[in-house]
């Protein structure tokens, strides 16, 4: 420890003893939030209805507004959220979205569009998606694009469909898909579920892909190697050039998943070092809300021999200068979403780009590397790094000195949450054991990650003097360490009243 280093402590919160009444327990006949006022016209009469109406509720509780208000409030306080802190979450870029993003996709003739209104009553919307198609192509550096894919897994399959089907087109599909070790976790589901053999390709010492090994199995019948780039080690692919060339020497096709793609916007476009289709992830990297399982947005851009087999509809000219729907594609993949993809995405993730402007964008890549490798400066003494490699966006430690004690990367997770943060991303990537992946983004301000640096380093010293604190934690929470396997077999999902 420095001579300058402070110690933290962790964060005192005020957190409800097991004890103290939930919201439906503190129910009482007679309480109400509301009062209506009396009547002015004749009622309804429901008998009609018959078994339509529905009964009073069983066990509804009666509760005054304050009660309900202080109710929700106090749970939003027990939440993390980005107006808390950072997400060190790494692969998933958890950074914060302006709150311009949130007012444009609520105004008016964009927040209450419909979609099943003709073209003609939808050519604002549709130039929006055009014109956030026009940005994500140049950004990429690919030809043709769909924005219709819900999420990033979503996006590999499209990709994936769209790969298949430019082979079938040549007359043969070919049998088998090349994912690395080093890929992220949906690509061998993506590749199983559009028909191919999974093949594992695995990871040289600096983590990236031996070309020498990919020149051995990048056989005849291998449809494409999925590549994520920088990959899960937050690693950069340097000879994705020699990848790209020895892929398509073969016959196949280079997928790249654009997760990652924080580290390359506005320095590098994977259709410039050979990528054939690739999809993004507006909820990621064009910072769209990300969490509770959606929306996400995932479109996929692809080279220009890609492009008949898009997804339908697809934007193109109309009459007048108008735009309109096109269906008439005898190629196409067919829909792979209802209607054109999540909307209020499109428009979070345009007006996000255009807030930035080119210069901006490249900024908050630099910035965003620039994080990453602080955070990996000022814990590699104190936690092991695997892999000497240069870090981009992220950067990835392991427990290794840690299990000596009986601490892995769990606990100190846990333990973190005591310090006032969002754990890392926990034993991912799977190549490296006890992994433990950190990815601030550019949101982080330097004293943000001063202070969750401090937590790192707190929680080292503590697995080295009092090992069992770690492993119990967290100890702050209003509840504590539970059992994970029972939580996952025996999940309780709805209160119930006492004795029912």
């Amino acid at each position: 420890m420095s001579e300058n280093e402070t110690t933290p402590t962790p964060r005192a919160s005020r957190h409800p003893t097991q004890n103290e009444p939930l919201l439906f327990e503190r129910s009482a006949p007679g309480k109400r939030g509301v009062q209506l006022p009396p009547l002015d016209v004749p009622a309804a009469d429901l008998s009609q209805l018959g078994g339509a109406v529905r009964a009073e509720i069983a066990d509804f509780p009666e509760l005054s507004e304050l009660e309900i208000v202080r109710h929700y409030t106090r749970l939003s306080t027990w939440n993390y959220g980005v107006d808390t802190g950072i997400y060190p979450l790494g692969s998933c870029t958890m950074k914060y979205n302006a709150r311009i993003n949130e007012r444009v996709a609520a105004m008016e003739g964009l927040g209450d569009g419909h979609p099943l209104q003709p073209a003609e009553l939808s050519q604002g919307a549709l130039r929006l998606m055009r014109l956030l198609s026009e940005y994500l192509l140049e950004i990429t550096g690919m030809e043709a694009i769909t924005l219709q894919p819900a999420a990033g897994a979503h996006g590999e399959m499209t990709g994936i469909l769209l790969a298949r089907a430019l082979l079938a087109s040549r007359g043969n599909a070919r049998r088998a898909i090349l994912i690395p070790d080093s890929a992220h976790g949906t690509n061998p589901a993506t590749a199983a579920i559009a028909g191919y053999e999974v093949r594992n390709l695995r990871s040289n010492a600096e983590g990236t892909v031996d070309v020498a090994d990919l020149d051995r199995v990048m056989t005849e019948d291998v449809a494409a190697l999925m590549l994520t780039n920088p990959n899960t080690l937050g690693v950069f692919e340097e000879d994705i050039h020699k990848i790209a060339e020895l892929v398509h020497a073969r016959g196949g096709l280079l997928y790249m998943d654009g997760a990652n793609m924080n580290a390359l916007v506005g320095r590098a476009r994977p259709g410039d070092f050979g990528v054939d289709v690739m999809h993004l992830n507006l909820h990621k990297t064009f910072s769209t809300p990300h969490g509770g399982g959606g929306p996400g947005s995932g479109p996929v851009a692809v080279k220009k021999e890609l492009e008949p087999f898009l997804p339908v509809p697809v934007i193109v000219p109309g009459v007048g200068g108008a735009l309109a729907l096109d269906y008439d594609r005898p190629q196409s993949i067919g829909r792979v979403k209802a209607f054109y993809g999540n909307f209020g995405m499109f428009v979070r993730a345009l007006a996000y780009i255009m807030a930035n402007g080119c210069d901006g964008l490249k900024q908050t890549t630099e910035d965003a590397v620039l994080n990453a490798n602080y955070v990996r400066h000022h814990l590699r003494d104190v936690y092991d790094l695997p892999y000497p490699t240069p870090s981009m966006h992220e950067c990835v430690f392991s427990d290794k000195r840690q299990t000596a004690q009986g601490v892995r990367t769990g606990d100190i997770a846990k333990r973190l949450i005591d310090y006032g943060f969002h754990p890392y991303t926990v034993s991912f990537p799977l190549i490296v054991h006890g992994a433990m992946m950190i990815e601030p983004t550019e949101s982080a301000p330097r004293e943000e990650l001063d202070e969750f640096i401090a937590a790192m380093r707190a929680i080292a010293r503590e697995v080295e003097t009092d090992p069992e604190l770690v492993r119990s934690a967290p100890h702050s929470t209003r509840v504590g360490r539970m059992d994970e396997v029972r939580a996952a077999r025996q999940p309780i999902l709805r209160w119930k009243p006492a004795g029912r």
